[in-house]
């Protein structure tokens, strides 16, 4: 897993939550490929919506490929 996506906190659910995080994202860009919608999201406090196979999502994308599930 990403470092930067490690959680710091001894909480066995806080240790969860990263992965479900990416879980959630991939799922979500999932569903607005199939029903042809765009994905709301706040970059840098700005209220965006986005193709889900734009460019702009696609670094994220890249970052969240789950890593031996």
């Amino acid at each position: 897993m990403n470092d930067k996506l490690r959680s710091t906190l001894d909480n066995p659910d806080m240790q969860a939550a990263p992965q479900a995080l990416q879980r959630a994202a991939r799922r979500a860009r999932e569903i607005a490929r199939r029903t042809g919608t765009r994905l709301i999201v706040v970059h840098d406090g700005v209220l965006c919506a986005l193709d889900p196979d734009g460019p702009e999502l696609q670094a994220t994308a890249d970052d969240s490929t789950p890593k031996g599930d």
